[in-house]
């Protein structure tokens, strides 16, 4: 009915809780105005070999951060009503934005004063924005279709956080918003809807994406510390509006200087892929906390979105794949997004450590080191400069330890830019470990005096747990210009994604460009071979790798001992012989593999045995493998797999037959390019090995990169037909002398 339809909403929403319990607002969303968008939308007909799209398109969101008018169905002013409050806050917002609200209830002449209407179709005119403050929000939505509403926002719970039964109705309401021809936020997302944000910052701001409204609240309060935040979308269920959708839009926007997300899972992990390519194109820098690390982790995020969490490494590769910077913690993700919505591009890679002590600086010097950033000493021409004014007994080399910064001249602010004058320095990072007056008051004057004065970050660690000190609150962070942080932890974070971040862009080629739109000839080869459901046998599996291009080694598939003792003459001794069938998996472990075949009489004694061997086992061989026998070399393994989240998976690692138990692997979202590749193999531990150890030869790389990125052709033109590829061991020869798949196991979808 009429009156359900637009009632208030039930107290079993934990946001109606918290408004009845008048506590803090949740998450909002809000922007400041800006210029014009960096980027316009790009179609996305433009497809890859596998019918996926290769752009994103950019959502025209500015009427839903800006709406000229807007319709608030289920608007109430009664006393203790959840939606009361929720109404008084959206009039606020609506007069800060100037946006005309027009309250929608059927038995209500006013609300607050502001005429109400009764119902959506007598609005007096069409509106950008509708915020739905009801139960059920399905009839609503229904009735908005021919109303010319852009946006949607959906508060109510009960969807797929809920379970499969939510699900369903989730999606009945995503299908409602597309008929009605508009976008919506939500369901689940927050009902204190829209934040005030502070005007009277400036300087590039961090645009922030939550799916948990509270878990945005440190990024939120950054406002506090004078760094300015331009919007705040919570995304909530994501039936339709999602992370990506906002990741794309905020990467267009020149007032966004990082973009801040967390997210409990991914929607659409393709199009998170594509938004996250936008934004590193655009330079625009993404730090994430992403929930799911592990099964606990991942098993809470699916129930409280309702979304797919998917394998975390591979959530973890794509990320560094495409530039996205990951962080655990809130605090973490405050302070890395902060420093890089702010920092200028670094002129060097350099980091100094200037301290008042050498225990500080030591500490601070090996924790950096660990984490990977680069510590360069300074010239001695550079620290004999320094040593005019630091004691000749202090090292000055990097760390510089001034062995207590000068209070009552001129020397201190000359020592700091001493220190960045140096070209090899591109970070300066002081750490303070407490409040020292008047030592550390001019220390931190020094430092925020130096900054105004160049293009290289100068970082401080304020170690006191007060906080509440003069040359904290007011010297350091009343400067637009200084880094400030209160842990080494996060300051170390921070830099290394500044530094890295700078890094990849600097270099950053969208593999979208170069993904093949059309099929190659060897998808022609193997559609005979490729049956829903079937696994194939090591020998059609090498079929499979043969059509792309991958060497196999010399082998013949025989039913007989005589044919057997003819295929060895014929490939070669020594020989390997094998089981075949396609059921077989672990060969190795049945008894089923002999190596080093060397006569007639072996090789006809070895028929016998396999296939008695595996009658004994129930299994119902094709045939028996004659292969060539190839001995030396680094044994890998190459994959591809389906993610559920993103597809087909691309995976490289050390092999063989303890490739369970070392893994030692690393893996990629297609499409990527050669340097990907070569990525892949620099983070596995067992990566010396291609390089030659305990005298043996350096192995051919370059043929290796070559087999990863044909497995990725397959996996782009293969992947609605394979489910898995598993080439285990990839034999790696001798530099120059190319790479053998061994074996190969096949799955199809």
């Amino acid at each position: 009915m009429l009156g359900s339809t637009y009632g208030t909403l039930t107290t079993n929403s934990r946001h109606a809780r918290a408004v009845a319990c008048g506590q803090a607002p949740g998450p909002a969303v809000h922007a400041h105005s800006g210029a014009a968008a960096r980027g316009t939308a790009e179609g996305v007909d433009d497809v890859d070999v596998s019918g996926r799209p290769l752009h994103s398109a950019v959502p025209d969101l500015d009427r839903f951060f800006h709406p000229e008018s807007v319709a608030l169905i289920g608007a109430s002013d009664a006393d203790g009503r959840p939606n009361t409050g929720i109404t008084r806050q959206l009039l606020a917002w609506a007069e800060r934005v100037g946006a005309r609200l027009h309250p929608v209830h059927p038995s209500r002449p006013a609300v607050f004063g502001i005429p109400c209407v009764p119902s959506v179709a007598a609005l007096p005119e069409p509106v950008d924005l509708a915020v739905l403050l009801v139960r059920d929000p399905l009839p609503v939505i229904e009735e908005l279709d021919g109303s010319k509403v852009r946006f949607a926002v959906v508060f109510a719970s009960g969807f797929a956080e809920t379970g499969p039964e939510g699900a369903a109705a989730q999606a009945r309401l995503a299908a409602a918003a597309r008929g009605a021809g508009l976008r919506l936020l939500g369901p689940n997302t927050n009902l204190n809807a829209f934040e005030k944000f502070r005007d009277d910052l400036d300087g590039p701001a961090i645009a922030l994406i939550t799916q948990s409204g509270h878990q945005g609240r440190p990024v939120f309060t950054l406002q506090e510390l004078g760094i300015r935040l331009s919007h705040w979308a919570p995304t909530g269920n994501e039936a339709d509006l999602e992370t990506s959708d906002f990741i794309s839009y905020f990467a267009t926007r020149p007032e966004v200087g990082a973009i801040a997300l967390y997210a409990e899972g991914l929607k659409d992990g393709r199009g998170f892929l594509l938004a996250a390519d936008r934004a590193a194109r655009a330079k625009v820098p993404v730090v994430a906390v992403k929930v799911g690390r592990t099964e606990t982790g991942a098993r809470t995020a699916a129930s409280h979105t309702g979304k797919l969490t998917g394998s975390d490494a591979v959530v973890d590769a794509a990320m560094r794949q495409f530039g996205v910077i990951r962080v655990d913690g809130l605090d973490e993700l405050q302070d890395t997004a902060a420093l890089l919505a702010r920092a200028r591009p670094p002129l060097a890679e350099g980091v100094v450590v200037y301290s008042i002590s050498g225990g500080t600086g030591a500490h601070f010097a090996d924790l950096a080191t660990a984490a990977g950033l680069t510590l360069p000493a300074l010239s001695p021409e550079k620290q004999t400069e320094l040593h005019q004014w630091i004691p000749g007994d202090l090292s000055v080399a990097n760390p510089v330890d001034n062995g207590g910064h000068p209070v009552g001249d001129w020397r201190g602010r000359k020592i700091i830019d001493a220190i960045l004058a140096d070209p090899s320095v591109g970070v300066l990072i002081c750490p303070i470990t407490g409040p020292f007056p008047p030592m550390s008051d001019k220390l931190a004057q020094d430092l925020v005096d130096a900054a105004e004065q160049t293009d290289k970050l100068v970082c401080v660690v304020w170690g006191s747990p007060v906080g509440t000190e003069d040359a904290y609150r007011t010297t350091l962070l009343g400067s637009s210009r200084v880094a400030t942080f209160r842990t080494f932890a996060n300051c170390i974070t921070a830099v290394r994604a500044y530094l890295g971040h700078h890094r990849f862009t600097a270099s950053y080629r969208s593999p979208f460009e170069d993904a093949p739109r059309t099929p190659s000839p060897s998808l022609r080869k193997v559609r005979d071979l490729l049956r829903p459901g079937d696994r194939l046998s090591e020998h059609a599996a090498k079929q499979l790798l043969r059509a792309y291009g991958i060497r196999v080694p010399r082998e013949q598939l025989v039913t007989s001992a005589a044919a057997a003792v003819r295929a060895a003459g014929l490939v070669g001794y020594p020989v390997v012989m094998k089981a075949s069938a396609p059921q077989l998996a672990h060969k190795t472990e049945l008894g089923l593999v002999r190596l080093g075949l060397t006569s007639a009489s072996q090789v006809r004694d070895t028929y016998r045995e396999l296939t008695d061997i595996a009658r004994y086992e129930g299994v119902e061989l094709d045939g028996v493998l004659v292969c060539q026998m190839v001995e030396r070399g680094v044994e890998m393994v190459v994959g591809m797999s389906q993610d559920p989240l993103f597809g087909p998976t691309v995976t490289v690692g050390i092999g063989g037959v303890l490739v369970e138990v070392l893994r030692d692997a690393a893996v990629r979202v297609p499409p990527f390019g050669e340097d990907q590749a070569r990525a892949m193999l620099a983070e596995l531990r067992g990566r010396a090995l291609l390089d030659g150890v305990r005298g043996a030869p350096p192995a051919d790389v370059d043929a290796l990169v070559e087999v990863v990125l044909r497995v990725q052709r397959m996996a782009l033109e293969l992947g609605d037909h394979l489910a898995e590829l598993d080439v285990n061991p990839l034999m790696v020869l001798e530099r120059g002398q190319g790479a053998v798949a061994l074996d190969a196991l096949a799955i199809c979808r």
